[in-house]
């Protein structure tokens, strides 16, 4: 019978080092009913559960197993569950103790930096991953995690090397490129910056997009790598990222249109109108229009267009006296003749953007509450989208006009914008319109900002127009509410 039962055994741990999960599960299940106090087996049948990411079941099996034998690899096991379970707490507890047991144990010294990360404990996480990178020079994964923390102090200029280093073990990553992209830029090293930003385009997520927005693009024509002359070509090219992004970029238009026979660009359709209003010669195009039913000798992705223009320094920047977006005139006096006949001191306002990537710029609507009560103003609500709801909480208390509601587009709002003296928001897409316009603008960035913003500076690279108000405390807005109201009753006692 034992000989049967050890035979099953290896039967099943085959099955588990096949990849066939639900077969070495049944399996391990059928041999506790026959031996219920079989550590071994319960663990590998909570490494399972904890492989398909059922945590609870994980965790309820290992610990069973150490409850019958109290090895060291179970306790290991159940660490990994609650790294994975979120249970960071736990999981450094765990790992404290296995690291002080077993101290040239690599994969412990990591694993207890990941959990101190991930609970905030920055510090501590550092010198954790020191330590692992004391036991594995060669841990790509440790540098790479080393240059997030580096970014989380506002630290780039670290964070560059921890990326350098990570690509000396792995040259072919392009996570870390990628990342090593935003760092440069961060510090305003855009030469090396716009080179490794490239990368974004090899990422897995990037190719996906591509394949399923842009399937037509890579079939027969080239990509536009700045070397070919494009005097008698026809260039496509075509948004990526958010709405920020390409607002951002489209200060490039004019010296594209200018090198080309022709340009077309396609945008997100909310951007389409606005850019028809400023095409500077180019076609825009329909989001929905197919690349295979239109003619073009070479494309390039929209946010590729400086580095194919090898501006460098200062010339990135590319500024317009005037502003290079403008509000279509009809727009213009719509908004004027039913929200913005008044002598007030007139601010849009909006508290979120796309929260995907980044919840840390959300702003609380709140915060906003006591900047209402100055005199001689008049606010004005421009959220659109997530984050629209919270009006509820403004209109209850207090006579700001929802503006958020009448935008079917950007055309559309920069007809509201330029009838504003000012607009305060967060890092978000009404920023680079009102900065595009030449309006304006207080941007108020939370403790880890995005790259475009630099480092320790409040005015703006990118925009003539832009103020930055910083966070001086990770979460901490008050204080920046504070600096924005003596700023604007400032403002408001001169007119």
């Amino acid at each position: 019978m034992a000989q049967k039962q050890s035979e099953k055994f290896k039967e099943a741990f085959l099955y588990h080092k096949e990849g066939k999960l639900t077969a070495a599960r049944d399996m391990y299940m059928e041999i506790l009913k026959s031996e219920p106090e079989n550590s071994e087996v319960w663990d590998l049948l909570g490494v399972i559960y904890y492989q398909v990411r059922d945590y609870m079941e994980a965790e309820l099996c290992i610990k069973k197993a150490i409850s019958i034998h109290p090895e060291v690899y179970y306790f290991e096991n159940l660490a990994k569950v609650y790294l994975q379970k979120g249970d960071f707490k736990l999981a450094i507890e765990f790992y404290e103790e296995l690291t002080r047991d077993f101290p040239d144990n690599y994969e412990y010294w990591f694993n207890l930096a990941m959990a101190y990360k991930n609970n905030h404990e920055w510090e501590k996480s550092k010198q954790s991953y020191y330590k692992a990178l004391e036991l594995n020079p060669q841990s790509h994964e440790s540098y790479f995690n080393l240059a997030y923390l580096c970014f989380n102090e506002n630290r780039p200029f670290d964070a560059v090397e921890c990326y350098k280093k990570a690509l000396e073990v792995k040259p072919d990553d392009w996570e870390s490129t990628y990342f090593l992209a935003l760092a440069y830029m961060q510090t305003k090293n855009y030469e090396q910056g716009l080179k490794c930003f490239e990368s974004r385009l090899c990422r897995h997520s990037a190719i996906v997009s591509q394949e399923k927005t842009y399937p037509n693009l890579m079939r027969e024509k080239p990509m536009w790598t700045g070397k070919e002359d494009l005097s008698d070509k026809v260039l496509y090219t075509y948004y990526e990222a958010g709405f920020g992004d390409v607002l951002m970029f489209y200060r490039y238009m004019p010296q594209l249109t200018s090198m080309c026979k022709k340009v077309i660009l396609k945008p997100q359709k909310e951007l389409a109108s606005l850019f028809r209003e400023n095409s500077y010669g180019a076609e825009i195009m329909e989001l929905y229009d197919f690349e295979k039913d239109v003619y073009f000798d070479y494309h390039i992705p929209f946010l590729s267009v400086p580095y194919a223009l090898s501006l460098k320094g200062e010339d990135i920047f590319i500024h317009h006296d005037d502003g290079y977006l403008k509000a279509n005139p009809a727009k213009i006096n719509y908004y004027k003749e039913r929200y913005f006949d008044n002598d007030k001191f007139k601010i849009g306002i909006k508290w979120q953007g796309n929260t995907y990537y980044d919840k840390e710029r959300v702003l609380k609507v709140e915060d906003f509450f006591k900047l209402f009560e100055l005199d001689n103003t008049q606010f004005y609500s421009c959220q659109t989208f997530e984050g629209a709801e919270e009006f509820d909480k403004i209109k209850a208390k207090y006579n700001v006009i929802d503006l958020g509601k009448t935008f079917s587009n950007f055309s559309d709002t920069a007809g509201a914008v330029e009838n504003m003296d000012l607009v305060i928001c967060n890092d978000t897409s009404l920023a680079h319109l009102a900065g595009a316009m030449k309006k304006p603008c207080w941007v108020l960035l939370p403790y880890i900002y995005n790259w475009r913003w630099h480092i320790d500076i409040n005015h703006c690279d990118w925009y003539d127009s832009v103020t930055l108000f910083r966070q001086k405390n990770h979460g901490e807005w008050k204080s920046v509410f504070d600096e924005i109201e003596i700023k604007l009753m400032d403002i408001i006692s001169k007119r």
